[in-house]
């Protein structure tokens, strides 16, 4: 009874405040470079091959790990800086940029450790050759295009997550975040490479779409295949709260993952299960939250007490402001205003780090059942936001 009274309090709270905040898109992208000269004057540049991961509660400055293969977030800062470049043409940032981004240079002749080889090349050498043209960026990202999809399994339909893993789960996992990897290979069949890169993502947009969900639209965060058959077997969280529960970082690599799908493919049926996977987190996001920011998991039995995810919303902003372009103008219009209601949110001195640390945002989580990265900053949470901003503005133009 507590817990629909809650609801029910929350929802007239969204209900009630349903007008759409103006957000001045120019300030926030003024901050967000403010925040990018203070980490950079804060950071050794000269040794570039340390990439900004998090800044923990009470921290002023980003911890770094070593750019590596193993450490999937090793693309976002340099993706951050190639972003920040194209809005003020600041030399010194196109310098940083440049130096975070070509010690990853071993990702276009290096075997796939895992599917997160997708996110470090598109975050920082795909954002690059946008900025530069780079014919050797290019080739990078050519080449580990190929190499991602060396993981994908013909028989299950879906590219391999995690190699270490397959007893762990006792079989083939794929895990939600590997949709935003396809980019990867949709890019590079359009440019250059082999068109089969193109099928090998669209069957596994298909494969996922069939099992990876329940029925209302919300996600498992991983599916496990039998590797030989190809069988679906289960789906599980690895850092939800439970395996029936809405992760939602999870729900947000769902929505930004099938709205890019639509977007090189172009079929009705990735853009129909891109409004279906959006809506039911919507739904749950005014069920549960006290704001536009969700709780770090939809049924953490703590309510508006447990964390929240900024990074979530952040995914997901980005991904509604792209997604509100393509569907009807009624619901374009109503995806645009809630994309803009999280951005106004993110952008308050709720979640603004401001003078607090260099980040550019506070209140994401990682990895909760671990127990890491939590109510931290976090540099993925960063680049949407920043990505969204921009979206934004172009959108506004």
């Amino acid at each position: 009874m507590k817990k629909i009274y809650v609801c029910m309090i929350l929802c007239c709270l969204f209900a009630c405040g349903q007008q759409v905040p103006t957000l001045d898109t120019e300030q926030q992208l003024d901050y967000c470079e403010q925040q990018v000269n203070r980490a950079l004057a804060a950071l050794q540049d000269s040794d570039f091959s340390m990439e900004p991961r998090n800044i923990l509660s009470g921290d002023t400055a980003w911890n770094c790990r070593k750019a590596c293969a193993e450490e999937w977030c090793s693309g976002f800062w340099p993706g951050i800086l190639w972003m920040d470049y194209s809005v003020t043409k600041d030399e010194k940032v196109r310098k940083a940029a440049e130096g975070y981004t070509d010690v990853l240079s071993f990702l276009g002749s290096k075997p796939a450790y895992d599917h997160d080889l997708g996110f470090l090349v598109i975050t920082s050498f795909l954002k690059g050759y946008e900025q530069t043209g780079s014919e050797e960026y290019k080739q990078i990202i050519l080449n580990a295009a190929d190499t991602l999809a060396t993981l994908y399994n013909n028989k299950v339909g879906t590219i391999l997550s995690w190699p270490r893993h397959v007893k762990d789960y006792g079989g083939h996992n794929t895990i939600m975040d590997n949709m935003i990897n396809l980019e990867l290979l949709f890019w590079a069949a359009e440019n250059g490479s082999n068109k089969q890169l193109k099928d090998i993502a669209i069957h596994h947009a298909d494969t996922t779409m069939r099992y990876h969900f329940r029925e209302d639209g919300s996600c498992y965060h991983v599916a496990v295949y039998d590797t030989l058959t190809g069988e679906f077997i289960k789906g599980v969280t690895h850092q939800g709260y439970a395996d029936s529960s809405m992760w939602a970082r999870g729900q947000s690599w769902a929505i930004y993952g099938y709205t890019m799908v639509y977007r090189f493919t172009h079929e009705q049926r990735f853009l129909d299960f891109a409004q279906k996977v959006t809506d039911i987190y919507l739904k749950r996001l005014q069920e549960t939250s006290d704001d536009w920011v969700p709780l770090w998991d939809m049924d953490d039995p703590r309510g508006v007490e447990a964390p929240k995810d900024a990074s979530a919303a952040c995914v997901v902003a980005s991904a509604l402001l792209e997604l509100s372009q393509y569907v009807d103008k009624e619901k374009g219009k109503a995806y645009y205003e809630d994309a803009v209601r999280m951005l106004t949110d993110l952008s308050s001195e709720k979640y603004q780090s401001r003078e607090k640390n260099v980040s550019f945002l506070m209140h994401s989580t990682g990895h909760h059942p671990a127990g890491s990265e939590i109510d931290a900053s976090i540099i993925y949470a960063d680049y949407y936001y920043l990505e969204a901003l921009l979206r934004l503005r172009d959108i506004k133009k």
